[in-house]
């Protein structure tokens, strides 16, 4: 099993495999429009238009499993995305990406990193870290994704090669990204 062997829906509904996407470097990204770290969708477009004629696609993927942050249709998110951040990356179908409903893209990521723990630059990794400790002693042992804006970093070849949890500095996703590209 490697990443191309997904299929995924995008935001219309219709069925696209990750084959298209062969070659590229991905940043794979589940998202929310109602969420705290929502403002990183302008990160992630700055980053896009930086890097995408150098071969990277972002893949957002809205998910409404953590706080029922992601409460709109698909079109809604993909007209708020766009108003808002002037998102002009791939978006795909509403998904869950953690438990028995979980897409198997995210099982297959969340096997190939684990989470090791929030980056502690930001000064919402303690509140999170408390956050997910009152509701599981064990969270950190898991590799279930811990919130919205969890990614995932494949290189050309479909390699996953890194995790960033949603503490990560934007920047260290922006420089990982630029030592990926040839």
């Amino acid at each position: 099993m490697n990443i191309y062997d997904f299929n995924v829906k995008d935001i219309k509904g219709q069925e696209v495999s990750l084959k298209a996407y062969k070659n590229k470097i991905l940043l794979i990204v589940n998202t929310a429009t109602e969420c705290g770290f929502t403002p990183q969708y302008e990160d992630l477009e700055g980053i896009y238009e930086v890097f995408h004629d150098k071969g990277l696609e972002i893949l957002d993927f809205p998910c409404n499993q953590f706080g029922h942050q992601a409460s709109g249709t698909n079109d809604q998110i993909a007209q708020f995305c766009t108003a808002r951040f002037g998102v002009t990356f791939p978006q795909f179908a509403k998904i869950e990406v953690n438990g028995e409903n979980q897409h198997p893209l995210f099982a297959y990521l969340k096997e190939k990193q684990t989470f090791k723990g929030f980056h502690s630059s930001d000064k919402r990794a303690e509140f999170m870290h408390k956050m997910l400790l009152k509701q599981d002693k064990d969270y950190a042992s898991k590799s279930d994704i811990k919130w919205n804006f969890t990614k995932f970093l494949v290189d050309q070849k479909g390699t996953v090669i890194q995790r960033f949890e949603p503490t990560e500095s934007m920047d260290r996703v922006a420089l990982a990204i630029k030592n990926l590209i040839k």
